[in-house]
C-alpha cells in the first residue's frame, strides 16, 4: 500500500471514529503531502478574504470563502461557488484558521454531494496558545508548511 493510500485511510478513520459525515479529517502534513503527490487533489482555503489578505495564505491553495468579514456571515451562494469552481469527484481538502469553519464546510459539500471531501484539522493557525495567540499550537503555519503574507 503507497502513503498516499495510507493517508487517506487514517483520515478516513478519524472521520469515522468521530462520526463525521464527510470522507476524512487529515492534519497539516498530510494535507501538504497529498497535494504534492497528487497535484489534481484541491486544498481550498474557506477563511476570509481579510484574513487571507492580513495573515497569509498558502501559495497553492484556491479560495472560497464560507463566512464573510465583518460579522462572519455565511456565504449564501458557497455550494453554488464551488460548483462552479470544482467537480464533485476530486479530493477537496477544505481548510479555515483552526478547522471549526472548515467543517462547517465540508459537511455542507459532502451534503451536496462531494464524496471526497476533507476537513484539514488545526486549520491555518491552530489553536490559541496560553496568552490567547493563534500560530504557535498546530497549524499550517506552525507546522512549517509553505505560506505567504497575503
Amino acid at each position: 500500500m503507497d502513503q498516499m493510500t495510507q493517508i487517506l485511510q487514517q483520515a478516513q478513520r478519524r472521520a469515522e471514529e468521530q462520526g463525521l459525515p464527510y470522507r476524512g479529517a487529515l492534519t497539516p502534513q498530510e494535507a501538504h503531502q497529498l497535494k504534492q503527490a497528487l497535484p489534481e487533489a484541491t486544498l481550498l482555503d474557506v477563511r476570509s478574504a481579510a484574513e487571507w489578505q492580513f495573515v497569509g495564505v498558502v501559495p497553492y491553495a484556491q479560495r472560497l470563502e464560507w463566512r464573510s468579514f465583518p460579522g462572519m456571515q455565511p456565504n449564501p451562494r458557497f455550494i453554488e461557488q464551488l460548483q462552479e469552481m470544482l467537480p464533485k469527484d476530486g479530493i477537496l481538502m477544505l481548510m479555515c484558521r483552526s478547522g471549526v469553519r472548515s467543517d462547517e464546510a465540508a459537511r455542507l459539500a459532502a451534503a451536496a454531494g462531494y464524496t471526497e471531501a476533507y476537513n484539514v484539522l488545526e486549520g491555518f493557525e491552530g489553536d490559541k496558545d496560553a496568552a490567547g495567540h493563534r500560530g504557535a499550537l498546530g497549524g499550517w503555519k506552525a507546522r512549517g508548511l509553505p505560506w505567504q503574507q497575503g
